[in-house]
C-alpha cells in the first residue's frame, strides 16, 4: 500500500508539473507578442526618425519629420496593439472568414462576396487625392514594417490569437483601409432590414395599425403608402422567418443595434470659460477590445488627437489645435430594396424600363476550412447586387420568378470618404470642416464641429436622389423596372441639413431628426432616437452657461425620460389599488412592485431595483400587445418602442385596439393588459433573480458585455478575454446602454459609448477622453482593460496636445529610424 501511495503521489506531482509547464509555455509564447514600448527599431519606409511616445494610459503620441512618416508611425502603433482586430476586419470585408472558421461563417461570406465591398475598395484607391494616397501607402508601410519585425524577431506571431488560427498574413494594402470604412458603413446601416420588416408587417395589419407599431419619428405615422400586397400580388400573407446568423463575427446589424451616438456643442456665449465646448460619445457594439483606439498624430498642419479605428489612418472623432469634431449616426435612408422580375424564358435576364437585360455576373470561390470550396455566381442589376433570399428574410417578400437587389450609396467604386476625413483633420475652422466633408460618402453621419468662436452641426454623406413620384418613397421594397423607383445619382451636398451658430448658442444630436424637409430631401423617415433628445434639451436649457464638467455630467446622465412618461400612462389605473394581500401572494408582489415604481424618479442606476422591474414590465407589455396580431413575426420586435406604447395608452388614432386580444372572447382593456404584463414581469424576475424585489440590482441584469468576438465563448479562456461590468443607463438614457433584447439575458448591455470625449476650447489641453476597455488587444497586457475601470466609473483621462507633457509622463518611447 505504501508503494502504491508513493507512485500515486509521484504521478500527481508529475501531472501538476506537466500542467504548470504547459501553462508556462502557453504564457511564454503568448507573451512574446507583447510590444516593447521602449525600443529603437531600424526600418525601411521612413525618411527620418519617428517617435512614438506612450503616455501613462498607453496613448501613442506620434511625431515625425513628414506627414507620411507620422502615418507610418500610426500604422506601426496600430499593428503593435491591435493586429488581430485589423486582420479580422480586413478578412470580414473580403468575405474570407470561412478560410479560418469553416462552415460557421459561410453564410456571412456569401453575402459579403455579393456586396463586393473589397473590390469596390480596391477601385476607390485611385479616386483619392494625392495626399490621401500618400498617407494610405505610408500607413500600410508602417503596418507591414511591424509584420516584418514580428517575423524576423519571432515576436509571437504578432497576436496570441494567431497561434490558434492561420498565421499567414498578407501585407497591408491601401485598399484594406478603405475596406474597413466600407465595413463600418455596413455595420451602421439599418434601412434594408427596416424596409423588409415594414413590408412583412404590412401584410398582417392595417395601415393605421402599421403607423402605430412602426411610427415615424418624430410626428404622426404615415399610412398613405401603397400596401405592399399591391406591389407584389399573390404573396403569402405570412412566411416564417429564417434567423440571421447570430454570430459575433457577423457585421450585419440586428434591428436597433445599427448605431447610435450623442454629440453637442455650446458657443462661447453659452460657455462659462469663454470658449466653445464640444462633447461626443459614439455608440457601437461592445467588444473586447473596443473598436476605438486613442492616438495623437503630429501633422504639418498641427497636432490631432482623438479616437481612431485600427486599420484606418484617420482620427475619426477628436480635436486639433483649431477645431473639435464629433460624429453621430444620421440614419439617412441611403439603402433601397428592389425586387427584380426574371425573364420567364431566360433566368439570366431581368426586367428593366426598356425590356429584359442580362445580369452582370462574375464567379467567386470561397475557400472553406475543412470543407469543399464553394463557388458563387455574383449577379448585379442596374440597381445593385442581387442578395440571397435568406438575408434579412428577403425571400419572404417575393414570389417565384423574382429576386431582390440592393441600392446603397456605399456601393460606389469612387468612394472618397477617407480623402474627406484627411481634409477634416487639417481644417482650421467650422466652415472649412464642412467644405472638407463634401466628398464624404458613407456611412452617413451628423457632424458636430466647434472652433474657438463657432459651432456647427450638419449631415454629411451621399443622399440618393429619388424621384418625387417614387412608389414607396424608399420605405418599402419597390419594382426595380419602374423608372420613378430608380435612383438618379445623389442629391447636391447643399441639400443636407446644416446649422451654424444658432441664436440659442447650443446645438446637439442624439440620432434624432435634424430638419423637417419634404421627400425626397427628407434624409429619413425613421431615426434611432425620439427620447434622449428631450432629456438632453432639458439639461442644456437648465443652465445659462455650461462648463466642461456640465457636459460630462450630461454624457453620464442616467435618467430615463421614457420611464417618466410611460409609467404614469400604463400604471394610471393600478397605483395604490387592490385589497390587502398576504405576503408571498401574486397580488402582494404586484403591490410592492408598484410601490417601488411610484417612488422612483426614473434614474436607471445600476444599484436600484426599479429599473429592472420597469424594463421587464415594458418588455412583457409590448409582447402581450403585439403577439396576437403579429404571431411569430413579433419576435422581430426585440426592443420596446416607447412611441408605440404611448400611442396605445393615449389611444392615438384608435391605437388602443392593440390591447384587445383578437383570439379571445372577452374584450380586454389596456388596464387589463398592463396588469397582466406586470404579473408576467414579476414572475420572470422571481424565476431569474428571486422574490425579494427590494434587493434587486439593475446592474446584475445590465452588464456591459465586452466579449472577444472569436474566443468569447471558449470555455477555457473566456474569463481571460471577456470583460464584464455592471453598468447604469438603459435604452433611452443619455448614458445609453442598449440592451440585447432577446435570449435568457435580454437586458445585457451590448451597445454603448465605446468612446467619450469632451473638448474645451478656452483651455484645449484640459479636454478629456476615454475608451471602454484598454488600448491593447492583447489579453496578457496590463493595457487590455485598464481604461475600462475608468469608463465604468464615468472617469476620463487627459487629452492634451502638449508633447512635453506626454514625454514627462511617458511609460515608453519607441524610436523608428530609417534603415
Amino acid at each position: 500500500m505504501a508503494q502504491l501511495f508513493k507512485w500515486l503521489f509521484r504521478g500527481f506531482v508529475a501531472a501538476v508539473a506537466l500542467v504548470f509547464f504547459a501553462g508556462a509555455m502557453v504564457y511564454y509564447f503568448g507573451a512574446r507578442s507583447l510590444p516593447d514600448y521602449s525600443a529603437e527599431v531600424a526600418l525601411d519606409g521612413i525618411s527620418a526618425p519617428v517617435e512614438i511616445i506612450r503616455d501613462n494610459a498607453n496613448v501613442p503620441h506620434i511625431v515625425g519629420t513628414t506627414d507620411e512618416d507620422v502615418f507610418f508611425g500610426l500604422g506601426y502603433a496600430h499593428a503593435q496593439d491591435r493586429l488581430w482586430q485589423m486582420i479580422m476586419q480586413r478578412r470580414t470585408a473580403q468575405g474570407r472568414l470561412s478560410e479560418v472558421f469553416g462552415s460557421r461563417t459561410l453564410e456571412i461570406d456569401k453575402v459579403l462576396r455579393r456586396l463586393d465591398l473589397y473590390t469596390l475598395a480596391v477601385r476607390s484607391v485611385e479616386a483619392q487625392d494625392a495626399q490621401t494616397r500618400a498617407a494610405l501607402e505610408a500607413y500600410a508601410a508602417g503596418v507591414n514594417a511591424r509584420l516584418l519585425q514580428v517575423n524576423q524577431d519571432a515576436l509571437g506571431r504578432g497576436a496570441p490569437e494567431l497561434f490558434l488560427f492561420s498565421n499567414r498574413i498578407a501585407p497591408w494594402q491601401p485598399a484594406d483601409s478603405l475596406a474597413v470604412i466600407k465595413l463600418m458603413a455596413l455595420q451602421l446601416s439599418s434601412h434594408l432590414e427596416d424596409e423588409v420588416l415594414r413590408a412583412r408587417t404590412s401584410l398582417l395589419i392595417s395601415p393605421e395599425r402599421l403607423a402605430d407599431i412602426l411610427p415615424d419619428a418624430p410626428g404622426q405615422g404615415t399610412a398613405a403608402l401603397p400596401p405592399y400586397a399591391d406591389l407584389m400580388p399573390g404573396l403569402a400573407r405570412y412566411a416564417a422567418s429564417t434567423p440571421m446568423p447570430d454570430d459575433p463575427l457577423s457585421p450585419f446589424p440586428k434591428r436597433g443595434l445599427a448605431g447610435a451616438s450623442n454629440a453637442w456643442a455650446a458657443a462661447e456665449t453659452r460657455s462659462a470659460s469663454g470658449g466653445s465646448l464640444l462633447a461626443n460619445d459614439p455608440h457601437l457594439g461592445l467588444t473586447a477590445p473596443t473598436i476605438w483606439y486613442l492616438a495623437r498624430i503630429e501633422l504639418s498642419t498641427g497636432g490631432v488627437i482623438g479616437g481612431t479605428i485600427p486599420g484606418v489612418p484617420l482620427v475619426l472623432t477628436g480635436r486639433s489645435n483649431d477645431i473639435g469634431w464629433g460624429l453621430t449616426t444620421a440614419y439617412a435612408d441611403d439603402q433601397d430594396v428592389f425586387f427584380e422580375q426574371l425573364n420567364p424564358d431566360n433566368p439570366n435576364e431581368y426586367r428593366t424600363p426598356t425590356g429584359f437585360k442580362p445580369f452582370r455576373t462574375r464567379e467567386s470561390i470561397i475557400e472553406v476550412k475543412d470543407a469543399p470550396a464553394v463557388t458563387l455566381t455574383l449577379r448585379w442589376t442596374d440597381n445593385g447586387p442581387v442578395l440571397p433570399p435568406e438575408h434579412y428574410n428577403l425571400g419572404t417578400l417575393v414570389r417565384d420568378g423574382f429576386v431582390t437587389s440592393l441600392g446603397w450609396t456605399a456601393l460606389t467604386p469612387s468612394d472618397t470618404t477617407v480623402s474627406a476625413g484627411m481634409e477634416l483633420m487639417r481644417a482650421k475652422s467650422v466652415e472649412e470642416a464642412f467644405r472638407a466633408t463634401e466628398r464624404y460618402i458613407a456611412p452617413a453621419q451628423n457632424l458636430t464641429v466647434a472652433d474657438a468662436q463657432t459651432i456647427g452641426l450638419g449631415t454629411i454623406g451621399a443622399m440618393p436622389a429619388r424621384d418625387l413620384n417614387h412608389q414607396t418613397q424608399g420605405r418599402l421594397p419597390s419594382p426595380g423596372w419602374v423608372p420613378t423607383n430608380r435612383w438618379n445619382g445623389r442629391l447636391p451636398y447643399d441639400t443636407n441639413p446644416l446649422v451654424i451658430n444658432p441664436e440659442g448658442g447650443i446645438i446637439g444630436n442624439t440620432n434624432n431628426k435634424l430638419a423637417d424637409q419634404p421627400f425626397p430631401e427628407h434624409v429619413s423617415f425613421i431615426y434611432a432616437d425620439t427620447q434622449r433628445i428631450n432629456r438632453w434639451a432639458r439639461l442644456m436649457q437648465s443652465r445659462q452657461v455650461h462648463t466642461r464638467d456640465s457636459f460630462i455630467e450630461a454624457q453620464l446622465d442616467t435618467v430615463s425620460i421614457t420611464a417618466r412618461t410611460i409609467l404614469p400612462l400604463i400604471g394610471a389605473d393600478l397605483w395604490f389599488t387592490g385589497e390587502a394581500a398576504p405576503e408571498g401572494s401574486q397580488e402582494r408582489q404586484r403591490q410592492r412592485a408598484l410601490q417601488l415604481l411610484a417612488d422612483w424618479n426614473g434614474e436607471m442606476n445600476e444599484h436600484l431595483p426599479e429599473p429592472l422591474i420597469y424594463a421587464a414590465w415594458l418588455r412583457a407589455l409590448q409582447d402581450r400587445l403585439i403577439r396576437d396580431e403579429l404571431g411569430p413575426l413579433a419576435q422581430e420586435y426585440k426592443h420596446v418602442d416607447p412611441l408605440f406604447i404611448e400611442r396605445v395608452f393615449r389611444n392615438v388614432d384608435g391605437a388602443s385596439a392593440w390591447c384587445d386580444v383578437l383570439q379571445s372572447s372577452p374584450i380586454e382593456t389596456c388596464t387589463d393588459i398592463a396588469r397582466q404584463s406586470l404579473d408576467d414581469a414579476i414572475l420572470w424576475i422571481n424565476e431569474r433573480y428571486g422574490s425579494a424585489l427590494e434587493s434587486l440590482r439593475w446592474g446584475d441584469a445590465h452588464q456591459a458585455t465586452h466579449d472577444h468576438a472569436v474566443l468569447g465563448n471558449t470555455r477555457l479562456v473566456r474569463h481571460l478575454v471577456n470583460i464584464r461590468q455592471s453598468t447604469s443607463g438603459g435604452d433611452n438614457t443619455l448614458m445609453r446602454g442598449r440592451t440585447k433584447g432577446d435570449g435568457p439575458n435580454p437586458f445585457l448591455n451590448v451597445h454603448a459609448a465605446g468612446y467619450r470625449g469632451v473638448y474645451d476650447f478656452a483651455d484645449p489641453d484640459s479636454s478629456v477622453f476615454i475608451i471602454a476597455t484598454g488600448q491593447s488587444g492583447h489579453p496578457l497586457s496590463r493595457y487590455y482593460d485598464d481604461l475600462g475601470v475608468l469608463w465604468r466609473r464615468g472617469e476620463y483621462i487627459p487629452m492634451s496636445l502638449d508633447i512635453d507633457l506626454a514625454r514627462a509622463g511617458a511609460t515608453g518611447i519607441t524610436v523608428l529610424s530609417p534603415q
